[in-house]
Formats: C-alpha cells, structure tokens, sequence
C-alpha cells in the first residue's frame, strides 16, 4: 500500500509539475507581449503624434509577437513530444522482446527505494499484468501515459498569453485621454509587469518582491530607451 501511494504521489507531482511549467511558460509569454507592445508604442510615441500610426504598428507588432512565441513553443514541444512517443516504442519493444528485463527493471526501481528484493519482485509482477507500458515510461523516464504534450495546446496558450499582455499597454495607450496618454501607459505597464513577476516568482517558489523589482525596473529601462530612440528619429 505505501509503495503504490508513494507512486501515486509520484504521478501527482509529475502531473502539477506539467501544469505549473504551463503556466510559467504563459506568464513569461504574457511579460514578452507586454514588454513588445509598450516599446513599439513609445518609440512611435516620441517619434509621432499621429495616434492611429502608433495603434496599427503596436497591434501588428503585438500580432508578430504572439505567433513567434507560439511557433517557438510548438517547435519546442513537438521535440518533448516525439522524445515521448521515442520512449513509448521503446517501452513497448522491451516488454516484447525482453519482458524479464522489465520485470527486472520495476523490481529495481522499488528496491532503490527501499523495498523488499522479494516485495518489489511481487509488485513488479503485479505491475506488469495490469499496466505494463504506463509502469516502464514511469520507471524510465518519469512519463506518465497518455499525459503527453500536446504541440498545438501549448502554442495556442503561448500565443493567447503574449496577445493578452501586449494588449494591456495598448488598451490603456487608447483609451487614456491624450494629456495623460504616457502616464495612462506607463502605469499600466508598471501593473502588467509586476503582476507577470509576481506570479512567475510564486511558481517558481523564488522571491517575489525582487522579482516584481526586476520586472519593473525592465518595463520601465524599455520604455525609456524606445522613447529616447523614438526621439532621435
């Protein structure tokens, strides 16, 4: 019982490992759209009054933005996910042509934590009548069986991460009145950015007040250099 429980614990960790790395991968997308739309938007701002010029070049930019991101994470995650498919073939094909190995394997993987040579022989036998393939990606490779990435999910969240951030500073830039239209912005930008660093140090389990710092110091180095570089052109 304990030894099933240990490995079901396991499995859940793996489980809200996968979810967490999720989520962190749309944050950091979310900090990216952000960051994107808010240079385009001031260094425009300085260069130009005409507002209509900085809407169409920040959305244009922002739309950029997301796709790459997006084309990068399902790049990334077709990789992770033919690794999986690899060592699912490779689980399959063991079970095959050499089931004692496996047996021998599972029976190892118990052993080294501290179970029973004759205990872990029992549940590795158990195991490999009841769910022989999902036991070996575990064992092996700490997969969990019919829990593979998905290539398209994680691009379609890292696309809708970067245009939900990057809409933030450009919702504000449009709608604040034009005599407080940079400080409309600029705080928009300074909550956008604190909030990405924020939760990005709590799933991380880091430090979440110097994160924020960092992560509002950025937003604000990238605002003045666009605007100093709108200046100059």
């Amino acid at each position: 019982m304990l030894e099933k429980r240990a490995g079901k614990t396991e499995t859940e960790r793996t489980n809200l490992d996968a979810k967490l790395n999720a989520v962190r991968a749309g944050v950091l997308g979310s900090n990216d759209g952000i960051l994107t739309v808010v240079g385009v938007l001031f260094s425009l701002g300085a260069a130009t009054t005409n507002q209509w010029t900085w809407f169409i070049a920040a959305l244009t930019d922002l739309l950029a933005c997301a796709l790459s991101m997006s084309a990068g994470e399902y790049a990334s995650v077709s990789a992770q996910a033919d690794a999986e498919k690899v060592a699912l073939q490779r689980a399959q094909t063991l079970l095959v042509q050499a089931p004692q190995q496996a047996h021998a394997q599972i029976s190892q993987f118990y052993q080294g934590r501290g179970v029973k040579a004759e205990t872990a022989d029992r549940i590795a036998t158990e195991l490999i009548a009841k769910k022989p393939v999902a036991t070996l990606l575990w064992i092996q490779d700490g997969l969990i069986s019919g829990k593979f990435m998905n290539p398209w999910a994680a691009a379609g969240a890292s696309f809708g991460a970067a245009l939900l951030g990057g809409s933030l500073p450009l919702i504000a830039m449009w709608l604040t009145p034009n005599a407080w239209k940079f400080l409309g912005t600029i705080l928009a930008t300074v909550v956008a950015v604190a909030l990405t660093g924020m939760l990005s140090a709590q799933l991380s389990h880091g430090f979440v007040k110097r994160a924020v710092y960092r992560n509002v110091a950025i937003g604000l180095i990238t605002i003045c250099l666009h605007y100093m570089i709108g200046l100059i052109f």
